[in-house]
């Protein structure tokens, strides 16, 4: 079953697009957020005590901000295949 990864983001971020380019680059499929237009998305970012955005979630935990060795060391350890140096 592959990982459930999800990025709550807002458009005028540019770390959050960041991690969406980062992503993207590397094959990574994920569901994204917008918090300021999507209230539950909001919610669900408050619940994760998130400090903002962005904030990727791979199977329920929470990478917060752009941090890219990370998110490659998190996605892995989820099974996420990663096209390397796209």
């Amino acid at each position: 079953m592959a990982a459930q990864i999800t990025v709550y983001m807002k458009p005028t971020c540019p770390h959050c697009r960041m991690v969406e380019q980062y992503l993207d680059d590397h094959g990574v499929s994920y569901q994204k957020r917008d918090v300021t237009v999507d209230q539950e998305a909001a919610r669900e970012l408050e619940r994760i005590h998130a400090p903002g955005v962005p904030v990727t979630v791979i199977d329920g935990l929470a990478v917060v901000g752009f941090d890219k060795f990370r998110l490659d060391d998190e996605l892995k350890a989820h099974g996420v295949e990663i096209v390397k140096d796209p």
